[in-house]
């Protein structure tokens, strides 16, 4: 259904895209009406076979299909977003009658500028943010513990094990005492899945490593996401808490927003933290929703995904009607919550703001 609802929308967008440009002069004047319908069809075919085919498929076809395809649709949503903007100004070419078609040139020219920038984003390292954070009783002698958070790698058929291979280096750099993934870790296609499980292992930080469920991992086929991360040695918490040390305990819950859209009403916050012994509590969220629970539950730092931060401008502005904490530090009720906006890209290789991030969080006892 998804896929469906993508597709679909895009091909609006992709139509809109190519009537406007139509308009522009130097097209009129230098590419033919044949030319133009002809591109039109084969970005649109290429698009639909990098979701329907490079999505699911594996080897260099699909990845190069999935590659073009994503990334067409998001320079697709810029210059619609660009030229719907001229044609609200110009009420669709009634005002500035002379100016409106040069000004959809300039609006594509500006959008193909964009769509060139936010992939260089998209393609960059993830940066290390760096935060401190108080956590109410946590013990003197964890004072100065360093907790690194990873979130919505997408492992799979476009971000692959070179890629994984340079995340780990970083991740071992930042010397973690603890790492946790939040969720999104696979994308449940592409190849060498057994490899990038295998990578890792690598990871060996003295207080573990702790994982949550994100949405993707409940998509893929027979539940394979879960499996491998269960393969890799994560300690995988799923509605649950376990203590890694006297008066430190991490708790995790399963995607919420996968829980909702299943329209199970459990309190899985509540379940995740419930009984636990005394101490400071950390809790692992895929999504940024049921904080304000969290808080009153006990909680003393809420570590969440799924954002990406909006992942491509101005999609961020859709994406903060559902989650109003998007990414970045919150404080709910005297608990901590930050926001990963994710360490590596969903769709297409592209990101517009702000690039990928990893977080190294130093926990401090108050």
């Amino acid at each position: 259904m998804f896929g469906t609802i993508l597709i679909t929308i895009t091909t609006l967008m992709q139509a809109f895209v190519f009537w406007r440009t139509a308009t522009v002069p130097f097209v009129r004047r230098h590419v033919s009406r044949r030319a133009l319908v002809i591109t039109a069809v084969v970005t649109w075919a290429i698009f639909v076979a990098g979701r329907v085919y490079g999505h699911h498929g594996t080897g260099p076809v699909a990845v190069i299909l999935e590659f073009c395809g994503m990334n067409w649709m998001a320079a697709v949503l810029l210059a619609f977003t660009f030229l719907l903007a001229v044609d609200l100004v110009t009420l669709f070419g009634l005002l500035l009658k002379q100016l409106a078609p040069r000004l959809r040139g300039w609006a594509l020219a500006f959008a193909a500028f964009l769509s060139l920038a936010a992939l260089a984003q998209g393609l960059r390292p993830p940066v290390i943010t760096e935060y401190d954070v108080g956590l109410p009783g946590l013990p003197a002698e964890l004072d100065g513990t360093v907790l690194v958070a990873v979130s919505d790698t997408h492992l799979g058929s476009l971000i692959g094990q070179r890629w994984l291979s340079k995340r780990i280096k970083q991740i071992r750099a930042l010397n973690p005492d603890i790492i946790v993934l939040l969720g999104d870790i696979f994308e449940g296609h592409g190849a060498e899945k057994d490899r990038l499980t295998a990578s890792f292992k690598q990871l060996k930080p003295p207080l573990g490593i702790y994982a949550v469920t994100g949405n993707h991992e409940f998509y893929s086929p027979g539940g394979s996401g879960i499996k491998r991360m269960e393969k890799a040695g994560f300690t995988l918490l799923r509605n649950q808490w376990t203590e890694i040390k006297p008066g430190l305990i991490m708790a995790g819950v399963d995607d919420l927003s996968h829980h909702q859209r299943q329209s199970n009403t459990a309190d899985l916050v509540s379940r995740a933290l419930a009984d636990r012994p005394p101490g400071a509590a950390i809790l692992l969220s895929h999504s940024p929703l049921e904080y304000e629970k969290a808080a009153r539950r006990g909680a003393g730092l809420m570590l969440c995904g799924h954002t990406h931060g909006g992942q491509i401008w101005p999609f961020n502005y859709l994406v903060r009607l559902r989650y109003p904490m998007m990414s970045g530090r919150y404080k709910i009720n005297g608990m901590t919550l930050i926001v990963c906006r994710g360490t590596g890209t969903w769709g297409p290789r592209m990101r517009l703001w702000k690039p990928g991030e990893i977080l190294r969080i130093t926990l401090h006892a108050i």
